[in-house]
């Protein structure tokens, strides 16, 4: 299903642990990661290809998770013709479909790592995961998906409980900086206080 620019609609996932962290999936049988998403079927919402991606690739159910937000509108990317060569073999396929758009979740886990199952449907899109700095680095993208993951990130980050010092964390900000923010949040986190 494709809309009249080429572009065929879809929804990406960002999953957060309680650390902020982001749930980061490497694609079955390759060496890239990135964060689940999938196409919307005809007929569904946004909300509900969310749900059905969420489970067929990360196994999750609505009850595991809260949904904290999402962008406002669409992002789109464009899939390089190098890569529609390998996917369409006619021409005619190749010129009608340009790219996605995507209306990106930002999702908290509620249920545990363990819920997290990776082989919930019989085609699995990952083979191994970790939890990752929110501001995750760029470069381990796939380079026509980077500016959609930017956008997002920034965009989704406002939704954030930590505050202001989540969002002022710069793109590529060196590592001892970011791990200085989860220790520090960590460290004064009064739920974590005994009483």
């Amino acid at each position: 299903m494709l809309d009249r620019e080429g572009y065929r609609p879809n929804v990406g996932i960002v999953l957060l642990n309680g650390r902020n962290e982001v749930f980061w999936g490497k694609r079955v049988g390759q060496h890239s990661w990135q964060f689940p998403q999938g196409g919307i079927q005809h007929g569904e919402s946004p909300e509900q290809a969310m749900y059905r991606e969420l489970h067929e690739e990360v196994g999750l159910m609505p009850e595991h998770v809260q949904i904290i937000g999402r962008t406002r509108d669409w992002l789109r990317y464009d899939v390089p013709e190098e890569y529609l060569r390998r996917q369409y073999t006619t021409r005619v396929h190749r010129a009608a479909y340009r790219g996605q758009k995507q209306i990106w979740f930002l999702l908290r886990l509620v249920g545990l790592d363990s819920d997290i199952q990776l082989r919930a449907s019989e085609h699995p899109e990952f083979d191994a995961w970790r939890w990752v700095p929110f501001w995750i680095q760029l470069d381990a993208v796939i380079d026509f998906k980077r500016e959609v993951y930017q956008m997002a990130l920034s965009e989704l980050a406002r939704y954030l409980s930590r505050g202001m010092r989540m969002q002022q964390l710069a793109w590529g900000a060196p590592l001892d900086l970011i791990q200085s923010f989860y220790t520090d949040t960590q460290e004064h986190n009064p739920k974590d206080e005994p009483k």
